[in-house]
């Protein structure tokens, strides 16, 4: 069992993406013995690059204590949740944004793991309460929300469901604490507190852009100058994914109503592959 103020002793994280291997390294480099799930032996090889080039960059910036190499030994990558350690004190979901795919991977893990284990998931958008529906232990699962890129992110977004305990509350605010990140606490409602708000501004961004108001640079820069956002919402877009946005943006229309209607150019450019800095195109072109 881990100490107050520290991180877990052992953590899992199921999925090795670009969400997931940001997650696995801040723990790592916390200390935390680490088990990546991934779906097959390619995949978990390019998790393990991705934490790696991670753990490199950090070490580069002066935020990383001790050798990448090293740190990258408290990794292991696993293709089957029974690999899980029977003690693992938390599991973060980080699979993509389908309920039932995060249902499977979570009921999964939730077996493998001891009664006390934590479940977290990293949805930025889902309702925790219908997630914890599937599991045994509902009142040991709540939303850990980090942000991307992990490790350079400030917040975590705690999600409390229905059925949360307030001890599975406080055990997860006391983690996020020690990886040294600031924490939010928020009601299961739809889209939270950030993504709601941030896609409703990314939303209104692209109909601007859409209706020829002004081009993606001067509406990114009017925010950043304006409003002293870090960042102009059309780029955040293009960092997160048009296809992620695209998708809670149809969840949130679904649940909230027609403000969170998706633009006509927003599914256009999903359509044509255009999905933001990991395709190489979106509202701006990346190298």
């Amino acid at each position: 069992m881990s100490e107050l103020g520290t991180t877990p002793a052992t953590v899992g994280v199921l999925g090795g993406g670009r969400m997931g291997a940001g997650i696995a390294q801040v723990f790592a480099a916390a200390g935390s013995a680490v088990s990546v799930l991934e779906s097959d032996d390619a995949a978990a090889d390019v998790a393990r690059d991705r934490v790696l080039t991670g753990l490199r960059r950090a070490a580069e910036r002066g935020k990383l204590d001790g050798e990448p190499e090293a740190v990258l030994e408290r990794v292991r990558l696993i293709t089957d949740p029974v690999a899980l350690e029977a003690g693992t004190e938390l599991v973060v979901e980080a699979v993509p944004e389908r309920a039932e795919l995060k249902v499977a991977v979570l009921t999964a893990a939730e077996r493998a793991v001891g009664e006390d284990a934590v479940l977290a998931s990293n949805t930025s958008s889902l309702s925790i309460g219908e997630l914890a529906a599937a599991l045994a232990r509902p009142a040991n699962f709540l939303g850990m929300h980090f942000f991307n890129p992990v490790p350079a992110s400030a917040l975590v977004e705690v999600v409390v469901g229905g059925q949360t305990s307030d001890r599975t509350m406080q055990r997860v605010l006391g983690w996020v604490g020690a990886l040294g990140k600031e924490k939010v606490v928020v009601r299961d409602s739809p889209g939270f507190a950030t993504s709601r708000l941030g896609v409703l501004l990314g939303l209104e961004a692209i109909r601007m852009l859409e209706e020829e108001v002004a081009d993606a640079e001067s509406i990114d820069r009017a925010m950043e100058l304006g409003y002293r956002h870090p960042m102009g919402p059309l780029r955040s877009t293009d960092l997160v994914g048009l296809d992620v946005r695209l998708a809670i943006a149809e969840y949130l229309h679904r649940t909230l109503g027609d403000r969170f209607a998706p633009p006509r150019l927003l599914r256009d450019k999903v359509a044509a592959g255009e999905l933001g800095r990991k395709s190489g195109k979106g509202f701006y072109r990346w190298d």
